[in-house]
Order: structure tokens, then sequence, then C-alpha cells
């Protein structure tokens, strides 16, 4: 492969992500509904914990364990702020 093909599989697969991010948003968007209807917190902890556990023993590389953790946390990060905002905090 060339550099322009390399690029253009880079934005490929930067599209999917857009498209995974805002799908995973929509049903963190689902969940922070339910956990304001059974007055639970937006902030889980354990869950959190598992994600990142599960992420680094599915982790095949190159990129460090703790490098997709930090992705990750992101993640949850702008999908609970969203919550908080759609749900007017919890």
């Amino acid at each position: 492969m060339d550099i322009n093909q390399i690029r253009e599989e880079i934005d490929r697969l930067d599209e999917e992500l857009l498209r995974i991010f805002n799908q995973r948003a929509s049903l963190a968007l689902q969940i922070g509904e339910i956990k304001k209807e059974l007055g639970i917190p937006v902030y889980d902890p354990g869950r959190e914990k598992r994600i990142f556990d599960k992420m680094r023993s599915a982790n095949p590389g190159p990129l460090e364990d703790s490098a997709i953790v930090r992705l990750f946390e992101r993640v949850i990060d702008e999908s609970r702020r969203l919550e908080r905002i759609r749900t007017k905090g919890i």
C-alpha cells in the first residue's frame, strides 16, 4: 500500500469510529434515563473499572494498555457528561 491508500483506510476507519462513538453515546443516554428513573447515580466506578479491565485484557496491541485505558476514560467521561446534561444531573 502507498501512503494515499493507507490514509484512505484511516479515513474510512475514522468515519466508522465516529458512527460507533455516536451509537455508544445514544446507548449511554438510554442508560442515563433508566438511572434517573431508578434514582441511580450517573457515575459507577465499579462499572468503569470492569470496562477498563476488559479492554486491557482484550487489547492485542500495538497500543499499550495504558493508552487504551486513556482512550476509554475519555469516551466514558463524554458519555457521563452527556448523561448528566440530558438527565439534568443525578
